[in-house]
């Protein structure tokens, strides 16, 4: 549902939100911020400038429902507001629409209550009860399936369930949060016997990571007409994987120590709000394919369920930042090859009895399409096909010293863009094994 907020014609007095590539007037994250020398508390991403949301809630600039949610959003996590659901959030965020707005009669107590974003610390936006991963890209599983099953390189599951496993919420931390190697169990087919130590297949992965806002109580299914209203809004996520440990430990149990030593995620949360005029149908599913079953079914989140989204991938190698030179693009895609919507990833979830709670975690799983893979595995062919940089050097996988950088934006015709703001995190070494 589109109103005044998405109008692309509608100016900020905050000067560079006034065409910023991430946060215009039209988009208004909410997140965790500490000013220099501050304690944590809310804000609202602006242009390159950090709205104060604990000091206009104190200014009396909020009433009610506006009021309620902002007071919910006192205390340095978001889990609160996040559990009030889409109304009360609405409310404010067009509150504070008309607060920044160019024609802004508090424009004056406004300006005193901005924070220059550089000059502040983001931190995770809520308490992550539990974080999901799920292996909705259709395109990465068929890729990777193909690298170790040419013949079937789907299993038979993929396309009548949501594929997930239950990750590590613990070691989900913020963008720009140090990535250090982990260190495991390692048996390449060249190798008779398991040795340990650091990854020599550190991996990135593409995704998109949803923020549940009311919960579901233990034993209550979500319907999936009602899935879309417990999910409070989307980031990016990069869910870091030491392939040659998950090569040895994942069977028959799947992921573990490969995939907890850490996930990074943008830290501003985007709100089903502000993404209203970048919905689009699902894609279709091929000629042969099963229909989902009844209860991951509806119209209407086939209609307008997926998103209008366009993701890239960078890497910044120390080669080329001492040689001056930008990052190298990894890939360019679009969340349009997601296999599930995010409310089928939301209902299923739910559909035996788990009870999901306020800041929980989803991720959709590695996103990848023809022209754009989401990893390293991909790209190089399981690291037979090097990747030839600028600088000279070459990455079968990420070594250290390595950035890599996740970015997202969200274009139709006649509306202001709006990006997610970057995910990044740099590989440092792993620590000594003994």
């Amino acid at each position: 549902m589109h109103d005044h907020t998405h109008l692309a014609s509608r100016r900020s007095f905050v000067a560079s939100a006034n065409g910023h590539a991430d946060f215009p007037l039209q988009n208004l994250p909410f997140g965790i911020f500490a000013p220099r020398d501050g304690a944590p508390r809310a804000g609202v991403a602006v242009g390159d400038m950090i709205l104060d949301l604990d000091a206009v809630l104190a200014a009396g600039l909020l009433d009610g429902a506006a009021e309620e949610a902002a007071a919910a959003a006192e205390g340095g996590v978001l889990n609160e507001m996040l559990a009030l659901g889409a109304g009360p959030r609405r409310v404010l965020r067009n509150r504070l629409f008309d607060l920044l707005s160019e024609s802004s009669a508090e424009r004056p107590r406004i300006e005193r209550m901005l924070h220059a974003a550089k000059n502040c610390t983001l931190r995770l936006p809520a308490r992550i009860g539990d974080y999901t991963d799920f292996y909705a890209g259709i395109q990465h599983a068929t890729n990777v399936g193909a690298l170790f099953r040419p013949d079937a390189p789907l299993l038979p599951n993929y396309k009548h369930v949501p594929i997930g496993y239950h990750g590590r919420a613990s070691s989900v931390v913020s963008s720009g949060h140090p990535v250090r190697r982990p260190n495991g169990q390692r048996k390449p087919a060249s190798e008779d016997t398991p040795s340990f130590g650091p990854s020599r297949n550190l991996d990135y992965e593409l995704e998109l990571g949803i923020w549940i806002g009311p919960g579901n109580a233990l034993g209550e299914p979500i319907p999936i007409g009602k899935a879309a209203d417990h999910i409070a809004g989307f980031c990016l996520l990069n869910d870091w994987s030491a392939r040659d440990i998950q090569g040895w430990e994942y069977q028959p149990l799947g992921p573990f120590l490969a995939k907890n030593f850490c996930t990074t995620i943008s830290p501003w949360i985007i709100t089903p709000e502000a993404m209203a005029p970048f919905r689009r149908a699902q894609a279709k599913r091929p000629e042969g394919d099963p229909r989902p079953m009844d209860y991951l079914w509806n119209e209407a989140d086939q209609a307008h369920g997926a998103l209008e989204l366009e993701l890239e991938v960078f890497l910044l190698t120390p080669g080329l930042r001492e040689k001056g030179m930008a990052p190298h693009r990894l890939s360019l895609g679009h969340a349009s090859a997601l296999y599930w919507t995010p409310a089928q990833l939301v209902a299923h979830h739910a559909s035996g009895g788990c009870n999901l709670r306020p800041g929980d975690l989803l991720g959709t799983g590695t996103i990848s399409t023809e022209g754009g893979f989401g990893s390293l595995l991909e790209i190089t062919r399981g690291g037979k096909q090097p990747v030839q940089l600028a600088s000279g050097e070459t990455r079968r996988f990420l070594e250290d010293g390595d950035e890599v950088m996740l970015t997202a934006r969200a274009r139709r015709d006649g509306f202001a863009s709006i990006g997610f703001g970057e995910c990044r995190g740099a590989v440092s070494p792993a620590p000594s094994a003994r």
